[in-house]
């Protein structure tokens, strides 16, 4: 029987690491901003720079913190359009998901995925510049793999959109 692909995790197991209000304090912060210089953020919560930093890199290295990027605009990248894509598959063997994985992973315009519960096996989110690409990505996805159904809903406006997570559950 062929295994899942592993997850990346952090080098600590995160149920060792205790939260404080400052920790969230920080991870807020760099939610809102990753480029906050430490300085800063140890000024906000009320931290010397070197306890902020250590904080910080715990927490980096817990996997708390996975990685900082820059969140781009979609519509000056000449990619405006959203597609949410919900697939349904009779096949649930480890087998067929790691195909779908590679599949997925090999379209830079799938952004996100997840695996779902209910009536819908998967859920991807697909940013476009236009239908003819979508239907570009479609036509790539079920000429690689079978699906028993795939509906796409494209979006017309971002009610809401952030990265951050709550922290207060920490």
């Amino acid at each position: 029987m062929t295994e899942p692909r592993p997850r990346k995790t952090g080098s600590k197991p995160i149920e060792s690491i205790t939260f404080d209000d400052i920790d969230r304090q920080i991870l807020n912060i760099l939610q809102e901003d990753s480029e906050t210089p430490v300085q800063a953020i140890s000024e906000t919560v009320g931290l010397s720079a070197n306890p902020c930093w250590r904080r910080i890199k715990r927490m980096e290295e817990a996997g708390v913190i996975k990685k900082r990027v820059a969140l781009v605009d979609q519509a000056r990248a000449k990619v405006p359009l959203t597609v949410f894509i919900g697939v349904s598959t009779s096949r649930h063997e480890i087998e067929w998901l790691n195909q779908f994985r590679d599949l997925i992973d090999e379209i830079p315009e799938v952004v996100e995925a997840y695996r779902l519960t209910g009536t819908v096996d998967y859920i991807l989110k697909v940013i476009v510049p236009d239908m003819s690409s979508y239907d570009a990505v479609y036509k790539q996805m079920i000429q690689r793999l079978e699906f028993s159904q795939v509906n796409s809903m494209m979006a017309m406006e971002e009610l809401k959109f952030t990265t951050a997570i709550p922290t207060n559950y920490l």
